[in-house]
């Protein structure tokens, strides 16, 4: 495994990196790595009865606290409203230069097939990045990539045109208390915003000890989990025994945009801690 290993993860709002990638970016941290996550957006519009500055400024924080939890180096936000965020060159050269100065080994991101605007524009923007960020003439005072990061995709459950298919698939029990506890520092969305979203915030504890036990059971305890899903890979990765002991885990699809990578076990662990 590389000494350091530089992970770069974008996601379209402060919390959507935390819940698709929080527990391996845990990992990669605590193996002495270096972890970055970007929201392209500011998540302003992520609430039912808060807006604004103080919407934008709450959410900052709370990515800010997310980020202490689980050890990762930096958590940016981008000054873009939600559902502002366009296919622009601007953004794209935004992206560019986020990844050319961070140099990463291993970009994760949505992938371009989501219910949510955001998500597939941030999925958009990585991949139009992908080539031009070795073009010298692109951002020219900025150096470019020489070496491509392997690209990966964070899991979904959509079907159309294509579904998620799952070349990665990492073990977090051994740091699932950590990433409740990091999802946990995202009060506005966890226990307001998703619950009125959802039809259930009349189910919110006030309890600081309950929410989180209110908030592994919607979020965690599901019978849709990706350890369900994606067992049979788990076992190919883990071996038998392991594999089927694993009761929490996090997804990814290799981007065929991003440097190949060979999906043995050898080779993941090359970008990954498993």
């Amino acid at each position: 495994m590389a000494s350091d290993i530089r992970v770069l993860v974008f996601g379209a709002h402060p919390d959507d990196d935390d819940l698709q990638c929080g527990g391996t970016a845990i990992k990669l941290s605590k193996a002495g790595h270096t972890v970055k996550f970007v929201s392209c957006t500011n998540g302003g519009t992520g609430h039912h009865a808060i807006g604004g500055i103080e919407l934008v400024r709450r959410r900052y924080e709370e990515a800010q606290r997310a980020a202490e939890v689980a050890g990762i180096a930096e958590y940016q936000v981008l000054d873009i409203h939600n559902g502002e965020l366009e296919p622009t060159v601007v953004n794209r050269k935004t992206i560019i230069k986020i990844i050319r100065e961070f140099r990463p080994d291993l970009i994760i991101t949505h992938r371009p097939y989501d219910y949510h605007p955001d998500h597939r524009i941030t999925s958009q923007l990585v991949q139009d990045a992908s080539y031009i960020m070795s073009v010298p003439n692109m951002l020219p005072l900025t150096e470019a990539i020489t070496e491509f990061p392997v690209i990966c995709y964070m899991s979904d459950t959509f079907r159309k045109p294509i579904p998620f298919s799952p070349d990665i698939v990492i073990g977090i029990d051994d740091v699932i208390d950590r990433k409740m506890e990091m999802i946990h520092c995202h009060t506005s969305q966890m226990y307001e915003w998703l619950p009125y979203n959802r039809g259930v915030l009349d189910t919110v504890p006030t309890d600081e000890e309950e929410r989180k036990r209110w908030l592994r059971e919607h979020f965690l305890d599901t019978r849709d989990r990706v350890t369900d899903r994606y067992r049979d890979r788990l076992i190919e990765l883990y071996g038998e025994a392991e594999g089927k002991a694993i009761r929490y885990a996090e997804a990814f699809e290799v981007c065929e945009y991003g440097r190949p990578l060979a999906l043995t076990r050898a080779e993941i662990e090359k970008v990954f801690v498993l």
